[in-house]
């Protein structure tokens, strides 16, 4: 069954059904009070974005180290904001969430970036069985060459198990030096690791790896089991999605830009579930 928009306005009609959201999820496990430590319930605070201990009055402020800590804005608009960014492939611009929720650019993209934070992998567990690396340069179409080297622009790194999850981190160079600590963290010594040709992963078998490549510069893409068809895949969905719908994004916030598309894809099984795996991720990541 889908989350659609008409289930959104009914979950949360206002923002009192959305702090008793956040309440519910941050402190549902709460029996008894942390200053009085009797069994208690708490009560919500009119007009305030607080509950109280029905004993002694104990504050608690459910938004508090979350990203709506600081805000003023309508819980509902972030709610609602956080429903349109996981019920897209290809992500909200701030120019819609302004339009969508009638606030200024400015708060619209300070609501995109925050809710870009808690997209951010929290993922622990590393990734096994057959897994595809690969880079990719994002920075627009310009002159000159193309692809590793291409001038003025940013290198991304991605690593993705096949039939599994995508990680991609932003990087300054793509040498080995760089790339092999990467790989030892995110990838269970011992799986089988298919790349491209590129010098800075052909040391990979001798760090615990199988590894197998294909040759691009000899026009091979294919070779048995062995390709990086599913992580170019992913490269062409973010690429599409960010000329599409943000036009351009710097340097600066790219990587916020690649946690919300890897964050997608790993979900892409569970659409209707995406919502509320993002709420339950409320608390800033330590």
């Amino acid at each position: 069954m889908k989350f659609t928009i008409a289930d959104f306005n009914k979950r949360f009609p206002d923002d009192n059904a959305c702090i008793d959201e956040i309440f519910r999820i941050r402190f549902s496990g709460l029996k008894a009070c942390p200053q009085c430590e009797k069994e208690t319930k708490f009560h919500k605070i009119s007009k305030r974005r607080c509950y109280a201990c029905q004993w002694c009055g104990y504050q608690i402020y459910p938004t508090k180290g979350t990203i709506f800590e600081k805000s003023t804005t309508s819980l509902r608009h972030w709610l609602y904001a956080m429903y349109l960014m996981t019920a897209t492939r290809s992500g909200v611009s701030a120019k819609e969430l302004e339009r969508q929720l009638g606030v200024t650019y400015k708060c619209a993209w300070r609501i995109a970036k925050q809710i870009r934070t808690l997209m951010g992998s929290k993922e622990t567990n590393k990734l096994n069985g057959i897994v595809e690396i690969d880079d990719t340069y994002i920075g627009g179409i310009k002159r000159g060459k193309r692809g590793r080297g291409a001038k003025d622009k940013t290198v991304v790194f991605g690593l993705l198990e096949r039939g599994g999850n995508v990680k991609a981190v932003q990087l300054d160079n793509l040498k080995k030096s760089t790339v092999e600590p990467i790989v030892d963290v995110a990838i269970e010594r011992g799986a089988e690791i298919h790349s491209d040709e590129f010098l800075s992963y052909q040391t990979l078998a001798s760090r615990g790896y199988k590894h197998s490549f294909v040759s691009h510069g000899k026009k091979e893409y294919v070779s048995g089991n062995t390709h990086i068809q599913s992580i170019e895949g992913f490269w062409s969905q973010l690429k599409r999605s960010i000329s599409g719908t943000h036009v351009w994004v710097s340097k600066k916030h790219l990587q916020n830009y690649v946690d919300e598309f890897a964050f997608r894809y790993n979900l892409r099984g569970q659409p209707t579930s995406m919502f509320n795996s993002l709420l339950s991720r409320l608390i800033w990541p330590s």
